[in-house]
């Protein structure tokens, strides 16, 4: 009952004001950013001792059900959601007070907009992979390589990139930096054409001897691979949490149109068919829901994340796809247009199954930790949320 109170108290206020945003253009990002921002989107889940409004789990996932359920623009809803949990969250936990003091403020302002730079093209999700090079020389480091598929890279202010500082290390060899746009020998490509999510800038960022100061690393070197694990966790447990929001949108949306939708003398809802894909759509919207709050209070509880998180992902992205082209199906040849909303769910939804690691990266995380479980029990590899 608390998580629907929340979602009633919370919720409404973000569905009311997400409906009200303008659709998103390059010339009107920063904007409507700062619009957000002004609303207090980007305060949930940040602590208040550094500014922001101390709400938990459970309320985030509240206000971003709503948010996502009223902007019918995909991509904004879930760069959003991006920008606290793999910006502004590292920073808190892994950040020094001078990293914290310096980048924080402006983040929660929507005045910043960052980027988070994992992935490279040859190494895909193998992180251990990345052949991006952070060399140490006085007082700093110097960056060399590049990262692909980047969300919000071509616009970045700042980013959080790693590479490795010592490769003979393996995981131990990675480590984390603040990168500035202004940095010489940052580069920030284009932004490249996609499927879907159209709203979200996506590119490659680029490093040519890079200097960094050694005061914008996160944590320790060698802690990046805790830092993305860390990262990609609660990533994994809420990127998606708007997605679901979108759902509550498609059903009502697709449960109305069948009801007024009238074919060889009735309502178009009575076919067995069309009921089918309504009843399938909100057992994905339930279960949805449900591994939310359980994502929720075992982040609250401070409890591991790894596997439950992956399960969460796999689940809510392959519960999104499947809801789209239901919602398509039931509109017909409607929803087959370009610009109709079941369209553009569609395109977007097709995005969730590859970020923050592939349907099947998800299936072998779970995979893996549950024979685990079985064969080295307390010994598995999952990592510390607090």
């Amino acid at each position: 009952m608390h998580y629907k109170s929340q979602i009633n108290d919370l919720g409404s206020g973000a569905k009311s004001f997400a409906v009200t945003l303008p659709d998103v253009t390059a010339e009107n990002l920063r904007g409507v950013w700062k619009t957000i921002a002004e609303f207090g989107s980007f305060n949930f889940a940040v602590p208040s001792e550094f500014g922001g409004s101390g709400r938990t789990a459970q309320e985030f996932c509240s206000h971003f059900l709503g948010f996502g359920e009223g902007c019918r623009d995909n991509g904004l809803a879930m760069a959003v959601i991006s920008q606290i949990w793999t910006l502004q969250k590292p920073l808190i936990r892994f950040g020094s007070s001078q990293v914290k003091a310096a980048y924080l403020p402006k983040l929660l302002a929507g005045e910043t907009l960052g980027a988070f730079a994992l992935t490279e093209l040859e190494a895909g999700s193998d992180a251990l992979a990345l052949r991006t090079r952070a060399d140490r020389v006085d007082g700093g480091y110097v960056l060399n390589g590049s990262k692909a598929f980047v969300g919000m890279g071509p616009n970045c202010d700042i980013a959080i990139v790693f590479a490795q500082t010592d490769p003979g290390k393996g995981r131990w060899g990675l480590s984390a930096f603040v990168v500035h746009a202004g940095d010489k020998g940052f580069v920030r490509h284009p932004a490249q054409g996609k499927l879907g999510l159209n709203s979200v800038p996506l590119g490659e960022l680029e490093f040519r001897d890079c200097r960094i100061s050694e005061d914008r690393r996160l944590g320790p070197e060698g802690a990046g691979a805790a830092i993305i694990q860390t990262t990609l966790d609660w990533e994994r447990c809420f990127i998606l949490t708007s997605q679901v929001g979108a759902m509550r949108r498609q059903l009502a949306e697709c449960t109305d149109f069948a009801a007024a939708r009238n074919l060889f003398g009735q309502s178009i809802s009575e076919f067995q068919s069309v009921a089918n894909r309504i009843a399938d759509m909100r057992v994905r919207l339930e279960t949805c829901e449900l591994m939310l709050e359980r994502a929720a209070d075992l982040y609250d509880a401070k409890k591991p994340l790894t596997q439950f998180a992956a399960m969460a992902n796999l689940h809510i992205s392959e519960a999104f796809l499947s809801s789209s082209l239901d919602a398509l199906r039931t509109h017909g040849g409607r929803g087959y247009l370009a610009g109709a909303s079941t369209e553009q769910d569609a395109r977007d939804a097709l995005g969730g199954v590859i970020y923050s690691g592939t349907s099947d990266i998800q299936r072998q995380i779970i995979a893996k930790m549950e024979i685990g479980q079985r064969s080295r029990p307390n010994k598995l590899g999952d990592s510390t949320n607090g």
